[in-house]
């Protein structure tokens, strides 16, 4: 996997100075519009849209996770299922994947290219108008926020635990009776969360607690308003292209 994984890049574009709530709107937007117009047309269009954001984020192609083999054979195994049902369900299950795909990158699209710290405030800054309603909105966007934080810190330790349990005699760890990998990784894994959890804990409460998360000043701007245009008006065309075809 790509070590920026839910992280950011660190460059100058224009898609990392849009405020985030705009980039999470639009990846809604997106998901909506697939959710109800899957078609081949909408998919490729969408697919391309993505690309070019990605280039004008200045993007690296280094930014894009390195999947291992055995993803792309079960996507192979599930084709493969598919083609006694005939071509039109292998061709459903490929729209199915590449459906898939497409909301996995444009939600990455917002890691790469949104500060951590910008998603609480911005969540909080939406969901105002459920305050009304007595929705505990902070804590939600605080919630949201840091998982979001908190996953790449766990997948780079889980990698430190495969690393060092390779480095471990084979010889000793044959002589454990009921002795499972997965298991001694995972344990290693809760106990390594539970520590950092601790510790997140207590810098939070020590920085005035969650209420500081979502108390950062966030806003869109025009800029943001053209972006969603932008946006909007490319599925808005996804659709009428569609529709031609």
């Amino acid at each position: 996997m790509s070590t920026v994984l839910l992280r950011r890049v660190p460059v100058g574009s224009p898609v990392h100075d849009l405020w985030a709530g705009t980039k999470m709107i639009a990846a809604f937007l997106i998901s909506l519009l697939l959710m109800f117009w899957p078609s081949w047309t909408v998919l490729g269009v969408m697919v391309v849209f993505l690309v070019l954001i990605g280039v004008v984020a200045h993007l690296p192609l280094g930014t894009l996770p390195r999947l291992p083999w055995w993803f792309w054979g079960l996507l192979g195994i599930g084709a493969l299922i598919n083609v006694p049902v005939g071509g039109a369900a292998v061709l459903r299950y490929a729209q199915v994947v590449v459906f898939g795909l497409v909301l996995v990158v444009a939600a990455f699209l917002i890691a790469w290219t949104t500060p951590m710290g910008d998603i609480a405030p911005a969540l909080a800054k939406m969901g105002g108008p459920l305050r009304r309603l007595k929705v505990p909105v902070d804590e939600w966007a605080v919630v949201v926020a840091l998982t979001l934080r908190g996953l790449p810190l766990l997948l780079e330790e889980i990698r430190v635990l495969r690393a060092a349990r390779k480095l471990r005699p084979k010889d000793r760890m044959n002589d454990l009776t009921n002795y499972s990998p997965i298991i001694d990784i995972l344990t290693a894994a809760m106990a390594v969360a539970t520590r950092r959890a601790s510790e997140l804990g207590e810098a939070i409460t020590a920085r005035g607690g969650t209420g500081t998360l979502t108390a950062h000043p966030s806003a869109p701007g025009r800029r943001d308003a053209l972006a969603l245009v932008v946006v909007v008006l490319v599925g808005a065309g996804a659709v009428g292209l569609d529709l031609l075809i």
